[in-house]
């Protein structure tokens, strides 16, 4: 079992008061915290390492390239890529998705054809392919769900058609706390010769993920999420398909040469990095997965797991509580979403603020699921693997405090 306590020690940004309250952060599928050797590693590149990469042949530029590169294959090996070359740097999983909506989507859909999407995707799986949709006039589905919030494979097989070209659905659910069974959904829709598309915001950096075995044709998702830094992310695509891919960004490192009137384009991944890249980033995200697999993904997920049997059944009991997702803890992620009868998210998440609980309420960018789930909003907490047990019971006793006083208000 994973030491929470000695992990925490590791980030600086968890030891403060918050309303004179100890700091506790479950707000963990937003962003995560970083740990100090990630912020070492950045800070040890703009202190001796600061150039720009490639092209440069005196010393601060190689060892820039080469510690910028070394993140790649860590990268790569982390996800179980075949190669670097299918190992894109981005700004995070908008920009990837972004990137196979217009670089590959603009290729291949035509007219009629559809693109299959869930309910419960995030903003960025949605407006991508709605835009697409729009551009070449195909058609937008939404695949059904089961009751427990699932991708239902066994009905999605009745919906899928010869016209799908490419289903893009989340690994795990930003709101529900499911994880989908990606390599099902992909085989349903390679059967009709299409392409998955898998956004991996939220599971990437909570279990090992292996996108060969998922049989994903791209696979998008971020660094700020799993312990790196904001505006770095990876989008991994299969070699054949990337070669096919227009890049849709241009300059710097992605091209060869420039004619009077057109130009070529670099080998891959460069083909892709259009400018200067977020070098520190990509470096800050390798000290990221040098620290993920210190400590093991398997786990992380066991822990995450265990600390869901603990607190979901204790947050099931408070009366007035809807959670949304499966009921079964072994369903379920470290994302819970639920809503207090009576309370609006937003006070609540400000009630918890008072508290030194960190929490996030709104919609998650998911305002299709909400209408979904028939809600205009939700409070989310969402755990990692630097919470402890007692934050998990300083979370529910709050969250009782904080119901008995809006109670004792209400009369």
């Amino acid at each position: 079992m994973i030491d929470a306590k000695k992990i925490k020690q590791d980030f600086p940004i968890l030891f403060q008061t918050v309303n004179d309250e100890p700091l506790i952060y479950l707000d963990n599928a937003a962003t995560s915290q970083k740990p100090k050797q990630v912020l070492e590693a950045i800070q040890h590149y703009y202190e001796f390492d600061n150039a720009n990469i490639h092209r440069g042949v005196h010393t601060l530029a190689e060892r820039a390239t080469s510690a910028y590169e070394a993140a790649r294959e860590k990268l790569r090996r982390f996800i179980n890529a075949a190669s670097t070359k299918e190992v894109l740097f981005t700004r995070g999983t908008t920009t990837g998705l972004n990137w196979v909506a217009v670089g590959f989507g603009d290729l291949i859909i035509e007219e009629g054809d559809e693109i299959y999407i869930t309910p419960m995707e995030h903003h960025s799986n949605v407006v991508p392919w709605q835009q697409l949709a729009k551009r070449k006039k195909a058609k937008l589905v939404y695949l059904p769900l089961t009751a427990d919030g699932f991708v239902d494979v066994e009905k999605s097989a009745e919906v899928v058609t010869a016209k799908g070209k490419i289903m893009s659905v989340c690994h795990s659910s930003n709101v529900l706390g499911i994880t989908n069974p990606i390599k099902e959904l992909a085989a349903l829709i390679h059967q009709h010769n299409g392409y998955m598309v898998v956004d991996g915001a939220q599971s990437t950096p909570h279990m090992k993920v292996d996108v060969q075995a998922l049989d994903a044709d791209f696979y998008a998702f971020s660094g700020h999420k799993m312990l790196g830094p904001t505006g770095s992310g990876v989008l991994y695509g299969k070699e054949a398909l990337l070669e096919k891919m227009e890049p849709v960004e241009f300059g710097g490192e992605m091209i060869d040469f420039v004619y009077d009137q057109e130009s070529t384009w670099s080998v891959l991944p460069w083909k892709f990095e259009a400018g200067t890249p977020n070098i520190a980033g990509g470096i800050g995200l390798g000290a990221a997965v040098d620290y993920l697999e210190a400590i093991g993904m398997d786990a992380i997920e066991a822990y995450e797991k265990e600390m869901v049997r603990y607190v979901l059944p204790k947050l099931q009991a408070i009366e007035g509580i809807t959670v949304y997702g499966p009921a079964d803890p072994e369903k379920h992620t470290g994302v819970i979403t639920f809503n207090l009868e009576g309370i609006h998210p937003h006070d609540l998440a400000t009630a918890f603020d008072m508290e030194g609980i960190a929490v996030r309420a709104g919609h998650h960018c998911a305002q299709p699921l909400m209408r979904y789930l028939d809600v205009s909003s939700t409070a989310r907490a969402s755990f990692y693997f630097y919470n402890t047990f007692e934050e998990a019971d300083q979370f529910i006793a709050s969250l009782h405090k904080i119901k008995e006083f809006f109670k004792d208000g209400f009369i």
